[in-house]
C-alpha cells in the first residue's frame, strides 16, 4: 500500500509539474503618453494569430502592478502572473492590461472627482478622464490590437476614480474594478454621482477588506446599497474580504477573481 501511495504521489507530481510547464506566459511592454509611463501586459499568444483583437483593462497606480522595485513598499500585485493563470485555466478570456503610472504628488488631485475644501485638495478627475481616454487609450489602440471592449480598475483612491470613470464614460468603460474605494472622500460625494447616473449601467466589482477600518467598511456598504437602490443588482458584484487589510498584498490576492469577473470566458 505504501508503494502504491508513493507511486500515486509521484504520478500526480509529474502531472502537476507538466501542467505548470505547459502554462504559457504573456509579455510586458511599455510606452509613454504625455510623459506618463504606461506598462502593458500582452496575453500569451498575442502574436499568433496576428489578427486577433483583445479587450483592455486600464489600471490606475501602474507602478504597483508588476515590478517590485517600483511598487509601494516593494509589494507588487503580480498582475501579469494572475492574468497568465486565469487565462491558462480558462476562467477569463485573454486581455490586455495597461497600468498607467499615477502622478506622484498630484495623485490625490487626479484621482478625486470633487474638491475638498477642508483638505484643500482634489477635483482633478475630469482632467484625468480626458487624459486617459484621449491620450492613453488612443495611444494604446494605435499600438496594439484591441476589440473596443474596455474596463478600468484600481484600489483606494484608484478605486474611487475607477468608479467615477465608469460613471462618466459608460460608453467607453463597460465594467470597472472598484477595490477598497475611498468612498469617504468629501463626505461621500461619489454617491451623488451614482444618484445622477443615467444610461447603460457598467458592470461593477466592489470590494472591501474586513481589516480596513469602520469608516472604509461603512463607506463600501453605503456604496453597495446606493448602487442596488439605483438598479445595479445583477450588474454588481460586492464582497467583503474578512481578513484583508488596505494593502497591495490584499489586492494582489483578489485580482485573479477580479479579472475573471471583468473578462468572463466566451
Amino acid at each position: 500500500m505504501r508503494e502504491m501511495g508513493e507511486t500515486l504521489r509521484e504520478t500526480f507530481g509529474r502531472v502537476f509539474q507538466n501542467r505548470r510547464r505547459s502554462m504559457r506566459k504573456g509579455r510586458l511592454d511599455r510606452f509613454e503618453a504625455e510623459d506618463r509611463i504606461v506598462t502593458v501586459y500582452l496575453p500569451p499568444g498575442y502574436d499568433d494569430p496576428p489578427d486577433r483583437a483583445y479587450p483592455v483593462l486600464y489600471m490606475q497606480d501602474g507602478q504597483n502592478l508588476v515590478h517590485a522595485e517600483r511598487a509601494f513598499a516593494g509589494n507588487p500585485w503580480w498582475i501579469d502572473d494572475a492574468a497568465d493563470k486565469v487565462i491558462f485555466e480558462r476562467q477569463a478570456q485573454p486581455m490586455i492590461i495597461a497600468g498607467i503610472d499615477h502622478a506622484g504628488t498630484d495623485r490625490v488631485h487626479e484621482y478625486t472627482p470633487t474638491h475638498d475644501e477642508e483638505r484643500k485638495a482634489g477635483g482633478g478627475a475630469n482632467a484625468y478622464a480626458d487624459f486617459l481616454v484621449m491620450h492613453v487609450k488612443s495611444a494604446l489602440e494605435s499600438r496594439y490590437r484591441t476589440n473596443g471592449i474596455a474596463a478600468t480598475g484600481g484600489s483606494s483612491l484608484g478605486g474611487l476614480v475607477s468608479l467615477y470613470l465608469a460613471l462618466k464614460h459608460p460608453d467607453v468603460f463597460s465594467s470597472a474594478a472598484v477595490m477598497s474605494p475611498s468612498v469617504w472622500w468629501q463626505n461621500r460625494s461619489i454617491l451623488q454621482f451614482v444618484d445622477a447616473f443615467e444610461g447603460d449601467k457598467p458592470r461593477l466589482w466592489v470590494d472591501i477588506g474586513g481589516r480596513e477600518g469602520p469608516e472604509a467598511i461603512a463607506g463600501a456598504r453605503a456604496l453597495r446599497d446606493r448602487l442596488k437602490a439605483r438598479g445595479w443588482n445583477d450588474r454588481l458584484h460586492y464582497e467583503e474580504d474578512r481578513r484583508a487589510d488596505h494593502s497591495e498584498r490584499a489586492w494582489a490576492r483578489r485580482i485573479p477573481r477580479v479579472l475573471e469577473f471583468l473578462f468572463p470566458p466566451v
